[in-house]
């Protein structure tokens, strides 16, 4: 099992690309089992549950083609079973969104439950009811989620979320391009990644309206066609590198890449005193040398600060000036980074749902083990700036989110190597 070998001390400094986005390349893939021909994605990221998904195509008897620079052609018409199995649905929360895309294109789907990062409940009963709401018949038994359309295929439905679900939006709204009438989606999420997948629907002849707001309808159409479609920068990769930055006093400027998708968190750094500039795809922090200081954050759906930064944030509190307090609304278990930290020598007090970190100068390099997939990047920020050496283990939570973080870094010059246990 490889682990990442950091020596801290170095401020980070240079250019670096941006990546696919993850959290949109998946929804993107799950959406081209939607269409009647083939479907070419573009700028995916080369991480383990890209491929995994691509895998689980082949296990149905579709063969995507790879391309260059991973780009994927899929074509769904060779599909010859409904049933996405267990072995690779375990280690991919998103493996639930072919759901969706199976039931309305095909009249039938199995899916196993699903796996990944352990951060707290994730009820798949939303996109049960939204399914249910549309016609489909479903049980869950032995382990998986089985789900008919009714004769003459799904119906549109209003639905209304009792929580907003990003993954659950995109399951339903995948659905309803497919249904028969008009689906109105309301309590929707309204994350990037969703506007990102509807766009993509759009170019394979999808008729949707009022994506990026919490209301979304749908009118079903008979098929949906090929198209070339390229998938949005990754908002939270670019924000653990400006992280990064600003946690080591540097300076980085990021490629290819939205800084309007990533208001929120630009906010928060500059209040930790960075210098952001920005261009339409491009954004750079400049911390001049001077130490952060701590700022204050709560978690909430998108447009607020993302869950999926909180962190980051912690980790650049725990070296920052003063006393910065993080409070978590969306998941229940996502402070497990806390004791891996705190080994580190920072100093975090926990209560409930909300961290209190106060600022130290330096942390300490110390072996340390990786509970999530952001939580590995965090503690990956905390090493960039600890005396000493960090050992990061179990990795693999970070190669799911991560393209080529090693080398990134390296770019900008931090000391940290990948390492065979």
């Amino acid at each position: 099992m490889d682990k990442l070998m950091i020596t801290g001390g170095n401020r980070l400094d240079g250019e670096i690309r941006i990546s696919g986005a993850k959290n949109s390349a998946l929804p993107i893939l799950a959406a081209t089992l939607l269409a009647d021909e083939a479907v070419t994605i573009c700028n995916l990221p080369h991480l383990h549950d890209i491929t995994t998904m691509i895998e689980l195509f082949g296990r149905m008897g579709i063969q995507p083609v790879v391309g260059d620079k991973l780009n994927v052609e899929v074509n769904p018409t060779s599909i010859t079973t409904l049933v996405a199995p267990y072995e690779l649905v375990k280690t991919m929360r998103a493996s639930i969104l072919v759901l969706g895309p199976m039931v309305a294109h095909f009249g039938y789907a199995e899916v196993a439950l699903p796996g990944g990062c352990a951060i707290g409940s994730r009820p798949v009963d939303l996109h049960i009811r939204g399914l249910e709401a549309m016609g489909a018949e479903i049980t869950v038994e032995d382990g998986y989620i089985k789900a008919r359309a009714p004769e003459g295929g799904l119906r549109g439905a209003h639905y209304f979320f009792d929580t907003v679900s990003v993954t659950g939006t995109e399951n339903i709204l995948m659905a309803a391009t497919l249904a028969r009438g008009q689906t109105v989606i309301q309590n929707a999420a309204r994350e990037p990644e969703v506007v990102d997948l509807a766009e993509c629907l759009i170019a394979m002849g999808a008729q949707i309206t009022g994506h990026g707001t919490d209301t979304i309808t749908v009118d079903g159409v008979e098929r949906l066609h090929g198209a070339t479609y390229s998938v949005m920068p990754d908002r939270i990769e670019t924000g653990t590198f400006l992280v990064a930055g600003a946690a080591t006093r540097g300076r980085v400027k990021l490629k290819d890449t939205d800084p309007s998708i990533l208001e929120a968190v630009l906010l928060k750094l500059e209040e930790a005193g960075a210098q952001i500039d920005t261009g339409k795809n491009w954004v750079s922090l400049d911390m001049k040398g001077n130490r952060a200081r701590a700022v204050n954050l709560r978690t909430a759906p998108y447009p607020a600060f993302p869950t999926d930064m909180q962190a980051q944030f912690m980790a650049m509190n725990a070296v920052a000036e003063g006393t910065g307090t993080v409070i978590e609304t969306v998941f229940e278990n996502r402070f497990m980074h806390v004791q891996e930290m705190s080994r580190m020598g920072a100093r975090i007090q926990v209560e409930g749902n909300t961290a209190i970190i106060t600022g130290v100068e330096k942390l300490k390099g110390a072996p340390v083990m990786a509970t999530d997939l952001r939580a590995s990047a965090s503690l990956v920020i905390a090493a960039l700036w600890a005396d000493g050496d960090t050992l990061v283990d179990r990795i693999y939570h970070i190669d799911r989110g991560y393209e080529c973080i090693e080398e990134k870094l390296q770019m900008l010059g931090a000391a940290i190597r990948r390492v065979s246990a």
